[in-house]
């Protein structure tokens, strides 16, 4: 045997032990650090030099786009400008109905024609769909959560919010369904779609708010389009999965009919994947909602531009009633929804007789708002909830903050430095003196390992990305705090989970308990603190933890859940104690799915850290957000597509590895596809 053949089967042999390999990786990553320092500087920091003007190109391209493009008879601008101007004929509408009434004039001059809808119109209407869709409960619980928004004094707000997701959920809906079935008739075109739905789900929200504001402008048009670009994505995940699982007898019959193409689609496949559909439905109105505080930055009103007012005056109290009433608004229309998705599976019987009797609740409907109409002229009460029955615990609130603040506030510094001296700032100048090569190549190596070429391919060029854009520093600080709030996340949630898997009734808490986190929208966390830390990283990473908590107790729990009873009888048959089921048993079957959950923790993590630039944050966040503020384009998407290439390295890294073991356990692909 040659010294050659001889090398490349001891490297092959070295390749089948993943633990030496990581090994050799590492010392040699250490040896390379510790000694090129100042033989080779450009492998430490990237060279500003070699930076290429990708941000510039994009700027100049998005200005020549809006100043000198024609396509065909029209400019660029002028169809955005078209654009806005359909958008903003049924927002208006929207607006006119529910909030300000039919306007003539504008600004000061402006006079209004006739009253919105009375507040007793919009509760009954309300009131009387939930009870179409499922029952005289659901018909409280909506009417219910109406009148707290009319009660906390959150009314006008919510209308105004209201107008625009019934205008921005449609609009989304219909093209999330007509390019999911594009996607389901032409292979060529899913397969274009789907990096694209991937990119646009990894994108920070505040990175669509940039290139929107130089194309449409300032005002809630351009608010309520950045809205339907983010809400849109699941709609056509889920048409391309809801055609696909429609059963094959469904579409012999549809053959054997004659069907044409079309015909196959709009008559057979879509309503046949109705229930499924409404699921996507359900998905575009919670990210609607979940976009209407972002929005405000750029002209939306309502609760969303209220929860940032409240925000940026440090006013607590009004912050988290206006973030309350979002939830609040989110559980109406979310369990409106999920009613009228069961409902479109039943069957249901056209009733005898006139069209009154044939559509009550539509009846009752028409009949209520025109009554409520005609005596709210009259009767100011019916029309507008009185402002002296309004309550507020603003006050309990703000006095809540004051009282932890002065009474605890040596304990809350002490907290918060021991976490920066001991884990967050060490943390920090380790990330930021690891030389970029290294980490590009131990990033690489990671893919190599676990999803071959292709994989150590896609992390090496979204790697580099980050490097030769010139955002390598920020990159870091982002992976810093990210990994600190995952870390501490895990260390909570995980514990948290493996206790509801195994107790009922600590199972029934926990999930009230993360359903709620997961309705506050990202802003709220942000308030509570910045009152009782201030601002700067901690204050950052604690809002980031308490956001990003959930999936990592949901996927535990499921985890633990699922192993098969046999197993762990099988374990306490050979006599394993209760401690041992749970370490040699549970937890290593389980933690293919923990690591599912702590992937989607970093997720999370990852888009709330964009948000987190507002208490002072120094990462890829706050690039995104001074490009907003200053409606540099350029700069915006490269930070934003940064952001995006993180969280798709680690999605795929993370992913690849959760397959590996299920593969070793014999669990299989399919236990881990949700």
């Amino acid at each position: 045997m040659t010294a050659g053949t001889g090398g490349i089967d001891f490297a092959r042999q070295l390749a089948r032990q993943p633990l030496a390999v990581w090994l050799l990786a590492l010392t040699a990553a250490v040896l390379f650090s510790a000694t090129t320092e100042d033989l080779l500087p450009w492998a430490h920091k990237y060279p500003r030099d070699w930076v290429l003007p990708i941000r510039f190109a994009i700027t100049d391209f998005m200005k020549w786009l809006i100043n000198d493009a024609t396509f065909g008879l029209f400019t660029f601008k002028e169809m955005t400008r078209s654009v806005s101007w359909l958008l903003d004929w049924p927002l208006t509408a929207a607006t006119s109905l529910l909030s300000t009434g039919l306007m003539r004039g504008q600004g000061s001059d402006a006079v209004q024609l006739t009253p919105p809808l009375a507040w007793l119109a919009v509760l009954g209407v309300l009131a009387a769909m939930g009870h179409y869709a499922r029952d005289w409960k659901l018909a409280a619980l909506v009417g219910g959560c109406f009148l707290y928004l009319a009660m906390f004094g959150q009314w006008d707000s919510a209308m105004i919010t209201l107008s625009s997701i019934v205008v921005a959920v449609p609009i989304g809906i219909v093209l999330g369904l007509l390019l999911g079935v594009l996607a389901y008739r032409s292979r060529w075109f899913g397969l274009a779609i789907r990096p694209v739905l991937d990119l646009m789900q990894t994108v920070p929200i505040f990175a669509y708010l940039v290139p929107i504001l130089f194309l449409f402008g300032f005002g809630p048009v351009a608010a309520m389009t950045a809205t339907i670009i983010y809400a849109m994505p699941p709609m056509v995940r889920v048409t391309m999965l809801a055609l696909r699982q429609v059963a094959d007898e469904i579409v012999d019959f549809g053959r054997m009919v004659g069907c044409t193409r079309r015909q196959m689609t709009w008559k057979v496949l879509v309503p046949s994947a109705m229930p499924s559909l409404m699921v996507g439905v359900n998905q575009v109105i919670m990210l609607s909602l979940n976009m209407v505080i972002i929005a405000s930055m750029i002209g939306a009103g309502g609760l969303g531009f209220d929860v940032l007012s409240s925000l940026r005056r440090l006013q607590i109290g009004a912050g988290l009633e206006a973030g309350i009433a979002i939830v609040v608004l989110a559980i109406a229309l979310d369990r409106l929804s999920q009613a009228f998705a069961t409902r479109s599976q039943q069957m249901h019987h056209e009733r005898p007789g006139n069209w009154v009797l044939r559509h009550p609740w539509l009846s009752f409907a028409l009949a209520w708002t025109a009554v409520t109409g005609l005596v709210g002229l009259f009767l100011a009460p019916v029309q507008t909830y009185p402002e002296a029955l309004q309550i507020t615990t603003g006050s309990f609130w703000a006095e809540l903050v004051k009282y932890i603040n002065v009474n605890f506030f040596d304990v809350l510094e002490g907290i918060k430095n021991f976490f920066l001296l001991n884990l967050m700032i060490p943390f920090k100048r380790f990330l930021l003196d690891i030389p970029w090569v290294m980490v590009v190549g131990l990033v690489t190596l990671a893919g190599w390992r676990l999803g071959g070429r292709t994989l150590a391919l896609l992390t090496f060029t979204l790697s580099m990305f980050i490097a030769v854009t010139g955002q390598w520093e920020k990159a870091m600080v982002t992976i810093y705090l990210c990994g600190t709030s995952v870390l501490i996340a895990s260390l909570i949630g995980i514990p948290i989970g493996i206790a509801a898997a195994q107790n009922r009734r600590v199972g029934r808490v926990v999930q009230v308990v993360i359903d709620t986190l997961q309705t506050l929208p990202s802003f709220v966390y942000l308030m509570p603190v910045v009152m009782l830390f201030r601002v700067g990283d901690f204050a950052a990473m604690i809002a980031v933890v308490a956001y990003a908590l959930a999936p990592a107790i949901r996927y535990t729990a499921h985890g633990v859940r699922q192993i098969d009873p046999n197993l762990v009888e099988a374990g306490v048959a050979a006599g394993c104690t209760r401690r041992q089921v749970l370490w040699k048993i549970k937890l290593p079957l389980a933690l293919p799915e923990i690591m599912l959950g702590i992937n989607q923790t970093i997720m999370l993590a990852l888009s709330m850290l964009v948000i987190t630039a507002l208490v002072g944050t120094r990462d890829l966040g706050q690039e995104v957000y001074i490009a907003l503020t200053k409606a540099d384009t350029g700069r915006g998407i490269v930070a934003g597509l940064s952001v995006a290439f993180i969280a798709i390295v680690a999605d795929r890294l993370i992913a690849a590895g959760s397959g590996r073991m299920r593969s070793r356990l014999g669990l299989g692909q399919e236990a881990g596809a949700r």
